[in-house]
């Protein structure tokens, strides 16, 4: 009977073994993760039912733009340090967050921005999240500007992003900021379209590596 027990414990340690082992073989590594993702931007790069394929233009480009991007060619800049493409539908009214750190003579200031957006996974071509069309649903964040090393750093106090994400707010939306004006003007916000992969976006895209685009615009709260 002993001996019957033992073959038994053992043959389900090997099973569990042999199972462990497939599910390993079967799950993809990182670096193949990074290549779909990759592979998944370029796709939509060339061609997706949201806004058309897309032309990419540099840095450089875009600076002798100033900073500036041609809608009507959609054109959308690469920004090689993150990976990140944004287009920059309506630069804004009034001052970005390092012209009110100047004129407030003040090294680090913070700013309630409100912010309407739709979330888009590229890979599975599904919209996760949107606040578009619900008037009474705004997503607000407390944004800080710190002047020394010139850095943004924001979290989500209300809203859709709020509920899924908690207070993290990914790097691909503060990218933005030193390029966009912020105004209380209704009609006059800033408007931007983004590409976000993985490594700039918000723990789903981290944990699952997948790129999300967005269409968000940034408005000044009070």
């Amino acid at each position: 009977m002993k001996k019957l027990i033992l073959m038994v414990v053992a043959f389900a340690t090997l099973a569990a073994s042999q199972l462990f082992l497939a599910a390993c073989n079967d799950g993809e590594t990182y670096a193949e993760m990074k290549d779909k993702e990759k592979n998944s931007i370029n796709k939509f790069l060339k061609d997706n039912e949201l806004v058309g394929p897309i032309k990419v233009i540099s840095e450089s480009t875009f600076l002798e733009q100033d900073s500036l991007t041609n809608v009507d060619e959609n054109e959308f800049v690469l920004f090689n340090e993150d990976g990140i493409y944004m287009q920059i539908v309506r630069k804004g009214e009034g001052k970005n967050m390092v012209e009110m750190a100047k004129e407030q003579a003040d090294s680090t200031i913070s700013k309630v921005l409100l912010c309407r957006f739709f979330e888009y996974d590229i890979q599975n071509a599904d919209t996760t999240i949107s606040n578009y069309y619900v008037s009474a649903i705004v997503d607000k964040m407390l944004c800080t500007y710190k002047h020394q090393g010139r850095s943004y750093s924001a979290s989500f106090t209300e809203g859709r992003m709020r509920q899924a994400y908690s207070g993290y707010v990914p790097a691909g939306w503060l990218k933005p900021l030193d390029y966009i004006r912020l105004t209380r003007n209704a009609g006059k916000q800033a408007k931007v379209r983004l590409i976000v992969p993985h490594s700039s976006g918000t723990s789903n895209a981290s944990n699952y590596v997948l790129p999300y685009y967005y269409e968000i615009s940034y408005e000044l709260g009070k």
